[in-house]
């Protein structure tokens, strides 16, 4: 029996908060850091959090871990399309 539901990943406790960026929030993160878009770490279009969030190739995710130390810990990928083999 093939059972073909779609597996929310986001739902497990030990991955993180994944949002895409809106337009506003992209430009006050590059001018903080005073770097471009290519700049940030990249991440694939076809990563199961990005499916499950919606996210296209260009949009920016921020990812909130919860940390030991920090309390709170946000970092920031462009998504991006794999290459073709």
């Amino acid at each position: 029996m093939c059972v073909s539901t779609r597996l929310n990943v986001l739902a497990h406790t030990m991955v993180p908060d994944h949002q895409i960026m809106n337009e506003e929030e992209v430009a006050g993160l590059l001018s903080l850091y005073n770097i471009t878009n290519e700049q940030l770490p990249k991440m694939y279009h076809d990563d199961p959090a990005v499916k499950t969030i919606g996210a296209k190739p260009g949009d920016v995710i921020r990812i909130i871990r919860d940390s030991h130390t920090a309390g709170r810990a946000e970092s920031y990928r462009l998504v991006v399309k794999r290459p073709k083999k």
